[in-house]
């Protein structure tokens, strides 16, 4: 007997979409940012988001970039590895109409490897315990990914130390659980 694969929900919060409910894969190690966290979050960014070019590392379920596009991101590149969580990313990008929204299969590392283009704002929440923050914003800060002065979410374990690059600067951290999320500043290093 085949079994129907099964699928989480999550509600966006804020913008042309809120309220609206997109089914997320269930997938072994998979937590959608939750709507208390995105909601500090988007005040956070609520000054700089209309516009944005947003990059969704290790999208999985989509929240932060579905509903940064929401709140009037110009575009959101979801990045993404696991191919069922991709499936269901394109099909609820593709039921809500979010033409500003792509949903790239990759593995994130990877991606950072290939030609940039540069983003405004970066959601950064690798799995826990995978060892992948820190490699990733040594690519993201010397790959061209980032404009002068981009804005980085970093979601990670509470217990993490993380080490930022010297020209990205802590702008706001709080906690939730046994998870740490922190919003980050990008200065221009001198003469880029």
């Amino acid at each position: 007997m085949k079994t129907k694969p099964t699928h989480g929900q999550l509600r966006i919060i804020g913008g042309s979409w809120r309220g609206r409910k997109l089914a997320f894969a269930s997938i072994p190690g998979l937590r959608p940012t939750p709507d208390r966290v995105r909601e500090t979050l988007f005040n956070w960014l609520a000054d700089v988001i209309r516009g944005a070019r947003c990059l969704d590392l290790f999208a999985g379920s989509g929240a932060l970039g579905i509903e940064a596009a929401s709140r009037g991101a110009a575009l959101c590149v979801l990045v993404e590895q696991d191919r069922q969580a991709v499936r269901v990313l394109r099909e609820q990008v593709s039921r809500i109409g979010a033409q500003q929204v792509q949903v790239v299969e990759a593995d994130a590392q990877n991606w950072l490897s290939t030609a940039s283009q540069t983003f405004d704002i970066v959601f950064l929440d690798p799995p826990f315990h995978a060892g992948l923050l820190q490699g990733c914003m040594r690519l993201l800060e010397s790959g061209g990914w980032l404009a002068p002065e981009a804005w980085i979410y970093l979601e990670a374990e509470h217990a993490a130390q993380l080490e930022l690059p010297d020209n990205w600067e802590l702008y706001r951290v709080k906690r939730a659980g046994q998870v740490s999320y922190r919003l980050v500043r990008r200065n221009a290093l001198p003469g880029k």
